[in-house]
């Protein structure tokens, strides 16, 4: 790992700033606060060691979350990610590993109002990806060249991927970071998310369950 206050890996997207330890309702965890010299979003490794005490190595599992403050903070029943981000974390506090938490992806990369724009949308019809395309946006812009820099800088070169999505492990290994498993994360299904959860499943090729009935709520 890099230290605070010292240059960027030469050809790494990201510039390593600070580790502090940070107690939380899930544990006590390490962050390990980065800038990507790309986007300049700052993004942050929350690290929890393996159960022996040792740093995560290759094989650890490792969540790479997008940010989504209407999730997260406010609580919406219109995504999942809330209870995934919790569900991530409480996992590596048990069986250690890493929450690569990516800042600038709200809305799956189109910011924060236009994330509302497409949601007032989907109030008239149009599911979550047609509501970015009619808005003139991708349906989904993310980019993970930051979350493998910050996996390098860590010593991972190989993870198992907390993650319904194919492409964010498309992605990642691209950038050479060998995913070996693609570990399921099926929480915080509703009524009001259904449809949306349909969507990624049958027009975004997330890997999710048919039949998203009330044993995969929590």
């Amino acid at each position: 790992m890099t230290d605070a206050l010292t240059s960027p890996t030469p050809g790494s997207p990201v510039q390593f700033e600070v580790s502090t330890r940070v107690p939380t309702v899930h544990g006590t965890f390490e962050m390990r606060a980065y800038r990507d010299l790309v986007t300049g979003a700052e993004h942050v490794a929350i690290i929890a060691p393996m159960p022996d005490g040792a740093a995560p190595t290759d094989g650890a599992l490792v969540r790479v979350h997008s940010e989504c403050l209407t999730g997260e903070a406010f609580g919406s029943l219109k995504c999942e990610c809330g209870p995934q981000l919790d569900a991530a974390l409480d996992a590596i506090a048990v069986d250690g590993g890493v929450v690569v938490y990516l800042r600038g992806q709200e809305g799956r990369g189109i910011g924060l109002i236009n994330k509302l724009k497409a949601y007032r949308l989907q109030e008239d019809g149009l599911d979550t990806l047609d509501a970015n395309l009619a808005l003139g946006l991708p349906a989904d812009s993310r980019e993970y060249g930051g979350a493998a820099g910050i996996l390098g800088d860590l010593g991972l070169r190989s993870v198992r991927l907390l993650s319904n999505n194919p492409e964010k492990q498309r992605q990642l290994e691209e950038h050479g970071i060998i995913v070996t498993e693609l570990v399921p994360l099926v929480v915080g299904v509703s009524a009001q998310n259904s449809g949306y959860l349909d969507t990624k499943r049958e027009r975004m090729g997330h890997v999710l369950p048919e039949r998203l009935g009330a044993e995969t709520r929590r």
